[in-house]
């Protein structure tokens, strides 16, 4: 019998889509000594592309459950990840911490109880009467923005994060290839991924990761599958207003839903994801802007000098995200909303380990 690291050099697994989730898993599984090939015809248009890379898993209110697990395991293996990752780039970290804020006094009141009950000493209640959220009610023109901050949560730059996978995986010398799947199919104990042109990708194990296309390339019926896509959308503003500086706020936060990223002095980024659509209504900006009874002046006179979007995959009737082993060899691994970048660790785990049961 062949020992487990011949084994694993052996079995070539073909990875099918290339996002956060897609590279990630390449990056645990050719660790682990595999032959990867990534396969995605769209690598600059998918979603990952359009995440603002907040990392929100500490301060997740709900801490039970598969949920609630998978973000502790995550939590748990991105210090590890990061000091890997920073042999190909130096400057990638995560920026702590995270602040999240409401104008709802019921939902601020949830919060408490969550600081409360939890006793964490990583998590902590903003009063209004403290530094930091004075200046945000300062800089916002209101007196009633409230909430908690987290000192183990915070951001990771998710186009430098893409970027630094890049080279690791250039590094491994990892297949890429830029053609379409329009079907897989079993063969003889392998997996046939078929193009879009006809030819052949053999493989002992394909891993589904792309998105809303992979309910196309199974029997969602039979396997009970719903994917609906929901848009996650950014916009970059520029602020001219001398009396505001947008460096004197925090570095990431969230305001009743909205996530807002300071990038300069007059310069900030707004984004969320919670439409059910493919594309931005046309107006977006005032959605996205939209999450105080009253918006300051210099939001209301922004001028708007970049934005992008993109869609992602929400399970419909379960629970995000979709990680099962559909049939022996098939793995599907998507579905995961807002938490692709928090989760990437976690998944690439699991992926890792029911592999191992698979073949051993």
């Amino acid at each position: 019998m062949k020992s487990l690291k011949e084994n694993f050099q052996r079995a070539h697994i073909v990875i099918i889509g290339s996002g956060i989730i897609g590279k990630f898993n390449a990056l645990e599984l050719s660790e682990l000594g595999f032959q990867v090939t990534i396969v995605d015809p769209t690598q600059l248009q998918n979603s990952s592309n359009a995440a603002l890379g907040l990392l929100m898993g500490n301060m997740y209110q709900k801490r039970t459950g598969r949920s609630w697990e998978l973000r502790k395991q995550s939590i748990e293996l991105w210090p590890q990840w990061i000091t890997f990752l920073q042999k190909f780039n130096c400057e990638l970290n995560i920026e702590k911490p995270l602040i999240q804020l409401t104008t709802n006094e019921e939902k601020f009141k949830k919060l408490e109880k969550f600081i409360y009950k939890n006793n964490d000493h990583n998590l902590r209640i903003l009063e209004r009467d403290s530094i930091v959220i004075k200046k945000i009610n300062k800089a916002f023109q209101t007196n009633n923005i409230k909430g908690i901050i987290s000192f183990k949560d915070g951001r990771i730059n998710p186009f430098s994060l893409l970027q630094t996978l890049d080279k690791y995986l250039k590094h491994k010398k990892i297949n890429f290839s830029k053609e379409e799947i329009i079907k897989i199919r079993k063969s003889n104990n392998q997996w046939v991924s078929i193009t879009k042109n006809n030819e052949n990708i053999k493989s002992d194990m394909v891993i589904l990761c792309n998105s809303l296309k992979a309910v196309d390339l199974i029997d969602s019926i039979s396997h009970n599958i719903t994917l609906k896509p929901v848009l996650g959308q950014a916009m970059e503003i520029d602020i001219n207003d001398a009396e505001v500086d947008l460096l004197s706020l925090p570095k990431q936060f969230n305001i009743n839903g909205k996530n807002i990223i300071p990038k300069s002095k007059n310069k900030l980024i707004i984004g969320s994801t919670d439409e059910y659509s493919t594309k931005p209504e046309e107006n977006a900006f005032e959605k996205l802007t939209n999450f105080l009874d009253k918006k300051p002046n210099w939001l209301m006179k922004g001028k708007i000098s970049k934005k992008w979007y993109g869609i992602r995959a929400r399970p419909d009737g379960e629970p995000s995200p979709i990680m099962k082993n559909l049939e022996n060899g098939l793995i599907i691994c998507t579905g995961f909303y807002k938490n692709g970048i928090l989760l990437a660790p976690a998944c690439s785990k699991w992926v890792a380990n029911e592999i191992k049961n698979y073949l051993f």
